[in-house]
């Protein structure tokens, strides 16, 4: 019965704790189509969550750099950011970037993003890693991290 009575009084505490207050964790984030991505973080936005990331946050995840605050975003030190041109498939099943979606892509990065970018010859089929002190340096970096 104790078990029973603590769990509901953490769903309590978990139930009044203020939105503004939530965070949310990436980590191992793929990517996928941006239109998802931008619905998604249009949601997390308007949330007021804060966003933690302690992981991979790769290809279409890095739009939450421009949806989400600055201040609303930390970073640990396992946090990843990997970036590449957008791309679409092709008739024949092949591969090839999408130049009006990278160039979309490119202009909702804030400015010390698409410097770091342009630093690394822009959005390009290959991908390129920001991550360490160099990330820590344009976020702030997380508080304790278990």
């Amino acid at each position: 019965m104790r078990f029973r009575a603590a769990c509901v009084a953490g769903l309590l505490s978990l139930i009044a704790t203020d939105a503004s207050h939530a965070v949310v964790r990436i980590a191992n984030d793929r990517g996928g189509e941006i239109e998802r991505y931008m619905y998604r973080y249009d949601k997390l936005r308007a949330s007021r969550q804060s966003v933690m990331i302690d992981g991979l946050c790769a290809s279409a995840c890095t739009i939450v750099l421009s949806a989400v605050a600055p201040s609303h975003i930390c970073v640990t030190p396992r946090a990843i950011l990997a970036f590449h041109a957008a791309w679409d498939f092709s008739k024949s099943g092949r591969t090839v970037t999408n130049r009006g979606a990278t160039r979309m892509l490119y202009s909702m990065y804030p400015s010390p993003i698409q410097r770091w970018l342009d630093s690394r010859g822009g959005l390009t089929p290959r991908t390129v890693f920001l991550q360490g002190k160099q990330l820590e340096g344009m976020y702030r970096r997380c508080g304790r991290v278990v």
